[in-house]
């Protein structure tokens, strides 16, 4: 049984709307995939700056707290090097 040239190109036609439609109907399968995909990124990057932002209050924490050092230090130091006091009695 031979084809003839229309059913030949029924048969390509046809060929290629199976392939394409099977080609689309997997990428909607992945559409749930990458909506779960992106929500747990948007969670991670909520988390990054919550992470970013403590990090930057600590920092700021740390340097009010390296000021009122440098400053008892130096406080230390006058008070090392005043002359001592002799004991009554």
């Amino acid at each position: 049984m031979f084809l003839t040239k229309q059913q030949l190109t029924m048969v390509r036609t046809l060929g290629v709307a199976v392939v394409a439609t099977v080609g689309l109907s997997a990428c909607a399968t992945y559409d749930d995939e990458f909506a779960g995909i992106n929500s747990r990124l948007d969670q991670l990057d909520t988390r990054v700056q919550s992470a970013a932002q403590s990090a930057e209050s600590a920092n700021q924490s740390a340097q009010q707290a390296n000021q009122r050092l440098d400053q008892m230090e130096s406080r230390v130091q006058q008070l090392e090097g005043a002359p001592r006091r002799t004991p009554r009695g």
